[in-house]
């Protein structure tokens, strides 16, 4: 089975990378990069360019709305669906919105002004769990991770977020077998917004990983794995085959 792994905010493969080893013999995985798109639709087309006929898509944080987005541009071509550590809401409006727009810009002025390297702390201190952040090489892992992408790219994913859509009749529609998994302790997306997403999925399961935060493929690789593994093992009907348009082949 073909399976995408979209990454959030400033990641790469190496996010999905601790993963990778417990879904050996399970799934042909494939990591995505967004390039410089500046928009979740655009980032959503880059990934079906080169993309199998159909696939699985797990999506982690701002790579779960892609993923999303993915499923409204080409539902056809997507046989299963996963959303880790994310959500489904617009920015909010007002006060609440002008200050996510403010800390979010402050992010990428100090990326511009003082490197990748000195504001990925900044950055990652709210998505890890606080016992974590003394975890060295899963620090370093973060870091260099964020230290590869630049100034430039951060302020192009900063704008696709900003620019979020609500998706909450999106998630309707899905008929596909669809997790909904985030960190227990995951402070920035948390357990409640996840049963609201599960809530409003079909049939979808709801999986929690306890001592983790908001980078849950690299806090609990092997919890995230097993999630992932059962997921995909949903036996589902045969899908009958489709046009571009959605019609009956």
């Amino acid at each position: 089975m073909n399976l995408l792994l979209l990454p959030g905010l400033l990641c790469d493969d190496a996010a999905w990378l601790p993963v990778l080893p417990h879904l050996q013999g399970i799934a042909d995985c494939r990591s995505v990069d967004y390039g410089d798109a500046d928009s979740l639709p655009e980032m959503a087309r880059r990934v079906l360019a080169d993309a199998p006929a159909q696939f699985a898509i797990a999506g982690h944080s701002m790579g779960a709305r892609v993923a999303l987005e993915v499923y409204r541009t080409a539902p056809w071509r997507v046989t299963r669906l996963a959303l880790l550590d994310t959500g489904y809401q617009a920015l909010p409006a007002g006060a609440a919105g002008e200050q996510e727009r403010s800390r979010r810009m402050a992010l990428v002025a100090l990326a511009r002004a003082d490197g990748m390297r000195v504001m990925g702390p900044e950055w990652m201190r709210p998505m890890v769990h606080p016992a974590r952040l003394a975890d060295a090489p899963l620090v370093e892992a973060i870091l260099a991770m964020v230290e590869r992408r630049t100034p430039d790219q951060f302020a192009a994913q900063i704008r696709a977020l900003l620019a979020r859509t609500d998706l909450t009749e999106l998630l309707r529609s899905v008929r596909v077998p669809t997790l909904v998994a985030c960190g227990r302790e995951d402070a920035w997306s948390p357990v409640a917004q996840h049963e609201a997403i599960a809530a409003l999925v079909p049939g979808s399961r709801l999986a929690i990983f306890d001592g983790c935060g908001h980078m849950a493929p690299m806090e609990r690789p092997v919890a995230v794995a097993e999630a992932l593994a059962t997921w995909l093992n949903i036996a589902v009907a045969a899908p009958v085959p489709a046009c571009a348009n959605g019609a009956v082949a």
